[in-house]
């Protein structure tokens, strides 16, 4: 396993890490989240994430129950959560102070957990000013109960203006950002994020690797049943899965099939290849994993071995294939 420098910070955390949305607390029994974690940590992994909303909160829950049992040493691993969707109530949702600091006791009771190591904003917050936000991450960095904090799918001026407003108050500013990014989801981590990397040195957390499972292939014939797009009662997976079966979705299948070629070349999977391809890209700290059982992840463990195979060549055939390489503006082409 490789580790890599958080952002600018002391921060290692595994190349490959492992998340909970979708399956654990929901998709899958405790028991397949203990395996699934144990797993991973055996193969090197030291980052899981998770969030408040996660499984209305069993996420926490059952991963912290897995920790118990697998009785990890506090030092060995780093666990992050997410706070801004905690409820129905009028203050359970957003980035007041009242939330975040309430929001994260709560997640912490659910993990079982004195603190975190990373705690993000979920979302941006339009309503709350970004003043009342930074002082609030900054104090529950304080009371100990984070060491870190970060942003999530927030838009890249939002994110300067929380820089800027740390920086003038001499708070703690936000260290990642943890945003969607994959073969087929390129602009924003690329083009809108590129000078936060370089002027902030933030770092970047990416989940949704292989687009909800569609980039292994597995979906070319149908949703395969059991999968996260055959999930009827979650509304973002439904969304996909309208996605996945629009034209858009069937050109995607067509550059998969084409992306098989290159993968069996490599003696690899398409899973591995996608996350190898993740892994070599700039300003990428950590790949996070979703996987519903142990085999998926032994098999997305060998994207480490692919990595060093994947050639300027390789990357070229790829870009060919996917067709969608993001142009930077010219005033970034210096950066």
């Amino acid at each position: 396993m490789e580790y890599r420098y958080l952002g600018h910070s002391g921060l290692k955390v595994s190349t490959l890490s492992l998340g909970g949305w979708v399956t654990f607390g929901a998709q899958v029994p405790l028991e397949t989240t203990i395996k699934c974690m144990q797993a991973a940590f055996d193969h090197g992994i030291n980052y899981f994430d998770t969030a408040e909303v996660y499984a209305s909160g069993n996420c926490e829950i059952d991963m912290g129950q897995a920790i118990r049992h697998l009785k990890w040493k506090r030092s060995d691993f780093v666990i992050s959560t997410k706070v801004f969707w905690g409820g129905q109530g009028p203050n359970d949702r957003g980035l007041s102070r009242k939330h975040v600091v309430e929001g994260l006791r709560a997640s912490l009771q659910r993990l079982g957990l004195d603190y975190v190591d990373i705690v993000y904003a979920h979302r941006y917050d339009p309503d709350t000013p970004m003043e009342e936000v930074v002082r609030a991450f900054n104090f529950v960095i304080e009371q100990g109960k984070a060491f870190y904090w970060g942003t999530s799918e927030w838009p890249a001026a939002q994110i300067v203006e929380a820089h800027t407003v740390a920086r003038y108050l001499n708070l703690i500013p936000p260290l990642l950002e943890q945003t969607q990014y994959n073969m087929f989801h390129r602009d924003r981590f690329e083009v809108e994020y590129h000078t936060l990397f370089k002027e902030y040195r933030m770092g970047g957390a990416v989940w949704s690797p292989l687009a909800s499972g569609t980039l292994t292939g597995k979906h070319n014939n149908g949703i395969c049943p059991g999968s996260r797009l055959d999930i009827a009662d979650n509304r973002v997976m439904t969304m996909l899965k309208e996605k996945w079966l629009s034209e858009e979705g069937r050109q995607q299948m067509k550059k998969i099939n084409r992306l098989q070629i290159i993968a069996q070349k490599l003696n690899a999977t398409l899973a591995q290849v996608c996350l190898a391809w993740l892994i070599r890209q700039p300003n990428v700290s950590t790949v996070i994993m979703g996987v519903s059982k142990p085999e998926q992840l032994e098999e997305n463990m060998g994207a480490l071995r692919i990595a060093p195979l994947l050639t300027p060549e390789i990357f070229a055939e790829i870009e060919l294939i996917l067709e969608n390489k993001p142009v930077l503006p010219f005033s970034y082409r210096d950066s």
